[in-house]
């Protein structure tokens, strides 16, 4: 099997030579449903975001960073892969019980960095499956995480709203009490807790029918869940809970350097901060949520500087897909809004092929190194992470693996102003029939070169959660530096460029592979 190797290549200047000297840590913050407004260093006069804010101006801040979908499943797995989500079956979002979606022997991201000497951890939502099918949430839990590479994880298995509400530490449930076990059903009610649809005065904040099955914390979630009182997690609490073992993985690390994919839940519904950040931006749970987030981004960086670690360490933070107000539950984040616009200047959001589907946010920062206080229009993707950290730290990875990651160390230290030549974008239209969602297999593609983007032709405009998808019978073309809002379509007055973008993005799906 061919080794597309990094030793070899030549690095950036003082990326080099730290690199000879010692490998630097890395530490990927991964937001939930962060948009490109929601920072006060992206523009936001709204909500203000001192230590993100910080962490851009010490590094440098993308206006091109992208997420591989405009959804959380999808973009995990092609960060975690090198390979865009969409040329694999069946990854969309997951129910809380879905099987592992990246499979024992893929080759990731922390399988990469082990072999280089990487101590791996997982901290926050995973997202991405558990075991075989059918989960026994009682016993050992694989294949998961430490199947794929990381050495060390305490994990969601999946998101905020969905059961089961426990963390998973390596491959067991957390202060699981084995004389009440768990049982999860996505089909079917189980056991004879009270559900938001029998109990809705029970509930700290209404849902819509899909989040109105088992009640946790005074929240109704998706699925049925029974069992596991001890175990459960009180959303209120849940990110200090997170932050403290990201800390004490940081800490743990003494012989090697670390590799920490810390994927943080704000402001991922259902939103029930802190006390501490309740009230606190005036723009309700959302705005309270992304507060929280500010302060967990500023507790951690004082932390690795507390323990010696901050000018050793790369810093990525971004989020995995655009912003979206209401997702389910009824906490007032559209009412409270305000003037506030979480995608920025861009269309719609989360779950849509438009630009606030996937442009996020995106700073690195790594002290000495990364160019402070400079903003690129480099274009980047999540899913180049492998392939650009492979080259920072000599690592190497099979031909066949990590087929759509591209080396953009230069772009990503801030020593490069260009970056990729396009990057494809994803999503998967979303559909509602009474209390389930689920995708309804239809793929949307759009591929995004220079200033240009087309969106290929699929099916009538559809709209999930109040955002547009973006969707048309018909090709659509934007100039998307002249109209960042994709108003404007050309394709009629460019079908020739139309035609050729059209193929060029057929030609990129039928290959296989984007990376040479």
């Amino acid at each position: 099997m061919l080794l597309a190797s990094a030793a070899a290549l030549v690095l950036p200047g003082s990326v080099a030579r730290a690199a000879a000297a010692r490998k630097p840590n890395i530490l990927i913050l991964y937001a939930d449903d962060l948009g490109y407004g929601d920072l006060s260093c992206y523009g936001s006069k709204t909500i203000h975001t001192p230590n993100i804010d910080r962490l851009a101006a010490r590094g440098t801040r993308f206006v091109n960073g992208h997420a591989p979908s405009a959804t959380c499943t999808p973009s995990r797995y092609a960060l975690l892969t090198g390979d865009y989500a969409w040329r694999a079956s069946g990854v969309q979002i997951l129910p809380g019980d879905a099987p592992a979606l990246i499979r024992p022997g893929k080759f990731t991201l922390p399988t990469m960095l082990r072999n280089a000497g990487y101590a791996t951890g997982l901290v926050g939502k995973w997202h991405l499956g558990l075991g075989d099918g059918k989960v026994d949430w009682n016993q050992d839990i694989a294949p998961g995480p430490l199947d794929i590479g990381f050495d060390y994880g305490f994990f969601m298995p999946a998101t905020l709203d969905r059961v089961p509400t426990v963390l998973i530490e390596n491959r067991r449930v957390v202060n699981l009490d084995p004389a009440d076990p768990i049982r999860v059903d996505y089909h079917d009610k189980i056991g004879d807790e009270p559900t938001g649809f029998d109990h809705p005065e029970m509930l700290k904040f209404g849902a819509d029918p899909e989040h109105s099955n088992t009640i946790v914390n005074g929240i109704s979630r998706i699925g049925y869940m029974t069992g596991g009182k001890k175990a459960r997690w009180k959303d209120e609490e849940l990110s200090d809970v997170l932050l403290g073992k990201a800390v004490d993985f940081i800490a743990g690390q003494k012989d090697k350097p670390f590799f920490l994919y810390y994927a943080v839940n704000e402001p991922h519904v259902p939103r029930a901060p802190n006390a501490r950040f309740v009230g606190k931006s005036g723009m309700g749970p959302r705005g309270d949520a992304i507060l929280q987030l500010d302060w967990t981004v500023g507790e951690l960086m004082r932390k690795l500087e507390a323990l010696g670690k901050a000018n050793d360490t790369l810093v990525i933070f971004s989020s995995d897909n655009g912003p979206i107000l209401f997702d389910g539950y009824q906490d007032k984040a559209v009412e409270l809004a305000g003037k506030h616009r979480p995608a920025g200047p861009f269309s719609s959001g989360k779950y849509s092929i438009y630009e606030g589907g996937t442009r996020v946010p995106l700073i690195t920062c790594w002290p000495g190194h990364v160019q402070a206080g400079q903003v690129s229009t480099a274009i980047v993707d999540h899913v180049d992470f492998l392939a650009s950290m492979a080259r920072l730290v000599g690592g190497s990875f099979p031909d066949d693996a990590a087929v759509d990651s591209f080396d953009m160390l230069a772009p990503l230290m801030g020593t490069a102003s260009h970056g990729r030549d396009y990057v494809i974008e994803d999503t998967k239209l979303m559909v509602t029939t009474g209390t389930k969602v689920a995708s309804s297999g239809a793929r949307i593609l759009a591929i995004r070169a220079g200033d240009w983007k087309l969106i290929r032709a699929s099916v009538e405009p559809h709209e999930f959660h109040g955002n547009a998808i973006g969707t048309q019978p018909v090709h659509q073309l934007y100039n998307v530096a002249l109209d960042p809002a994709e108003k404007v379509d050309l394709a009629q007055k460019q079908p020739a460029r139309t035609a050729q973008m059209a193929a060029w993005l057929d030609k990129i799906e039928k290959a296989g592979r984007s990376r040479p």
